[in-house]
C-alpha cells in the first residue's frame, strides 16, 4: 500500500495543465501540446478533452441511433480519429490493443442507447473519447522522451450519481488524491482525464458539457497548485469572441470575479464553474493557445492593477425564457417560494429572474452533456401549469457587457441602451452585481446588437 502523502509535501509552484479537444485535434497538435508541457519542469499533472469532434459523435450515439448503417458511419469516422494519430506514432502497438478495446465497447454501448437510451448510459459511452485520448498523448510523451504516465481520473474524481451532470465531492477528491495520485506525481508526469468522474459505486459520471476546465481546478486544488494552465486554440480572454468582432484586443489580465462572470455569461474559453476551486485556493489561472504558446495569454488573479468600467461583451445562445402569470401573485405572499419549491424538486436551476406585480419571468441554461436548448421537465411544467399560466420561449441569447462598479457609475449604461434603440429586448438584468449588465435578445438579433455595442464601447 503507498504510503499518504499530503499535497503539501509537493513543491508549491506545481502546474496542472489542462488542454481542450483543438489542443488534441490531432497528431501535430498532441505533439505541439506535448512539448508545452515537457517545456515546463512544474507541470506535474496534465487533464485533456477528447480530441476535436469526438463528444459530438459520441453525444449523437447516445442519442440513439436506430440505423445501423448510419451507427456504423459515426463509429467509423470515430475509429478514423483516432487511428490517424496512431499511424503517426513510432511505437502504435504499444497501445493499438487499447484503443481498439475501447472503440468495441463504443460500439457495444451505441446498440444499447439505440434500444434504450438513458443518462447513465450517455456518461458511460461519452466518457470514452477522453478515455481514447490520453492512451494517445501519453505515448506521444513517452517518445519524446518525458516519463509520463496515463491515470484514470475515475479513481480520484468523486462525485455525487447525477448523470449528465454529476455535482463534485471536493474532500473526498482531495482525500483520494493525496492517497493515489499524489505518489506519482513525486516521480512522473500524469496524464489523465477531464469531464468525467464517478460516483461512490463506481459508475461513469461526467461533469457536464465543457466539464474538462472544472476538471482541471478541482484537482488544482486538490494538489495544491501554485498554478492552473488552461490550455485552447486562442491566445487568452478577448473583449469578446474575435468571430463577433475581428477587432476584439486581447486582456493580458483579469480578476477572478470579471473572469467568473464573462464565463457564467457565455465566454466558450472557461467553463462557469472553473473558477470557483481556483478562487477557493487563490489559485492563479493561465489562459493561453497551444497553437502559439509564445504569444502569451491571459493571467486570472484575484486582484489587478486595472479594473475598467467596461471590461468585455459576451454572448450565450441556446436560452429559454419562462413567463409564469397569475392574479394571484398581486400583493400576495407565498407565490415565488411556490414556484421555486416545483423548480427545486425537478431539479430546475433557474438563471435569470425579473419580475413585475402578476408575473414573473426566468430563464434555463443548458448546463448538462446532452447539448441543446433547455426544456422544462413535464412534471415541473404540469406542476407549474397548475398555478399559473405558463409561456416558455426559445431561440433566444443572452448579451453580457462585464466590467467594474457598473451599477454604481453615473451613466454607464446610456452608451448601451442607445445602441439597442431599434431591437426589442425580452429580458434586462442590472443591478444586483456591479460586475454585468444582460439582457435577452431574439437569437438572429444577438450578432448585429452585439457588433455594434462592441464597436462603440471597446473600439
Amino acid at each position: 500500500m503507498s504510503p499518504v502523502i499530503s499535497s503539501s509535501a509537493l513543491n508549491a509552484e506545481i502546474t496542472v495543465a489542462k488542454f481542450g479537444g483543438t489542443s488534441v485535434a490531432d497528431f501535430v497538435a498532441m505533439s505541439r501540446s506535448a512539448k508545452i508541457v515537457i517545456n515546463n519542469p512544474t507541470t506535474k499533472l496534465v487533464l485533456i478533452s477528447a480530441c476535436s469532434g469526438v463528444t459530438n459523435i459520441l453525444v449523437e450515439l447516445a442519442n440513439g441511433v436506430a440505423d445501423a448503417e448510419h451507427r456504423h458511419t459515426l463509429i467509423t469516422r470515430l475509429r478514423a480519429i483516432h487511428q490517424s494519430v496512431l499511424a503517426d506514432l513510432q511505437q502504435p502497438e504499444m497501445i493499438a490493443d487499447q484503443i481498439d478495446a475501447l472503440l468495441d465497447q463504443v460500439s457495444e454501448l451505441a446498440v444499447k442507447a439505440a434500444e434504450h437510451k438513458s443518462a447513465e448510459l450517455t456518461d458511460q459511452l461519452v466518457a470514452n473519447g477522453e478515455l481514447l485520448s490520453t492512451y494517445l498523448f501519453t505515448q506521444i510523451m513517452n517518445e519524446l522522451g518525458a516519463d509520463a504516465v496515463r491515470y484514470d481520473i475515475r479513481e480520484v474524481m468523486r462525485t455525487d450519481s447525477r448523470f449528465g451532470k454529476a455535482s463534485p465531492e471536493p474532500e473526498m477528491i482531495r482525500q483520494l488524491t493525496e492517497e493515489k495520485l499524489l505518489p506519482l506525481l513525486q516521480t512522473q508526469i500524469v496524464v489523465s482525464q477531464g469531464f468525467i468522474g464517478s460516483d461512490e459505486q463506481g459508475r461513469t459520471t461526467t461533469l457536464g458539457r465543457g466539464g474538462s476546465d472544472y476538471s482541471a481546478a478541482l484537482m488544482a486544488e486538490a494538489v495544491d497548485a501554485g498554478t492552473l494552465e488552461i490550455w485552447t486554440d486562442v491566445p487568452g480572454m478577448y473583449t469578446t469572441d474575435p468571430r463577433i468582432a475581428p477587432k476584439a484586443t486581447p486582456i493580458k489580465e483579469i480578476s477572478f470575479s470579471e473572469a467568473s462572470e464573462m464565463a457564467n455569461f457565455g465566454a466558450k474559453i472557461l467553463h462557469p464553474s472553473t473558477l470557483i476551486p481556483a478562487v477557493r485556493r487563490q489559485i492563479p489561472v493561465f489562459v493561453g493557445s497551444s497553437r502559439a504558446p509564445e504569444q502569451g495569454g491571459t493571467w486570472i488573479r484575484k486582484s489587478v492593477t486595472e479594473a475598467p468600467l467596461f471590461r468585455a461583451l459576451a454572448l450565450r445562445s441556446n436560452q429559454t425564457l419562462i413567463t409564469l402569470t397569475s392574479l394571484n401573485m398581486f400583493h400576495a405572499y407565498g407565490f415565488l417560494a411556490e414556484v421555486f419549491r416545483i423548480l427545486a424538486e425537478h431539479k430546475v436551476s433557474v438563471d435569470l429572474i425579473s419580475t413585475s406585480e402578476v408575473s414573473v419571468s426566468l430563464t434555463m441554461d443548458q448546463t448538462d452533456t446532452g447539448g441543446g436548448a433547455p426544456t422544462l421537465p413535464p412534471g415541473a411544467h404540469a406542476a407549474l401549469s397548475e398555478l399559473c399560466r405558463v409561456e416558455i420561449e426559445q431561440d433566444l441569447c443572452l448579451i453580457s457587457l462585464i466590467g467594474n462598479r457598473m451599477s454604481q457609475t453615473a451613466g454607464s449604461v446610456s452608451t448601451v441602451f442607445d445602441t439597442l434603440d431599434e431591437y426589442k429586448l425580452r429580458m434586462i438584468c442590472y443591478g444586483a452585481s456591479p460586475h454585468n449588465l444582460c439582457f435577452l435578445v431574439k437569437t438572429e438579433h444577438a450578432m448585429p446588437i452585439a457588433q455594434n455595442l462592441h464597436r462603440k464601447i471597446f473600439e
